[in-house]
């Protein structure tokens, strides 16, 4: 198991082996994804792609209810 120490700033420098895993180099960006048990770092990717299943929706919606929901919206 990597470790490191939270400053008293509340950084972390996030252990080599592990930058070579996530393949981060210097101005990458991560993301803490909260989990029930712990923090997930994951490297950003600019690809928006990259992005899919990062956040876990609390319920679904259809395309008709997401333009239903756009349309209320804009007639405010």
């Amino acid at each position: 198991m990597d470790t490191s120490t939270v400053t008293q700033k509340g950084q972390v420098t996030i252990p080599a082996r592990v930058r070579r895993k996530l393949g981060l180099r210097t101005g990458d960006r991560v993301a803490f994804v909260q989990e029930a048990d712990g923090v997930l770092v994951k490297a950003l990717v600019e690809d928006v792609s990259a992005a899919f299943g990062l956040v876990k929706a609390r319920h679904s919606a259809s395309l008709a209810d997401m333009e239903r929901a756009i349309r209320k919206r804009a007639s405010r």
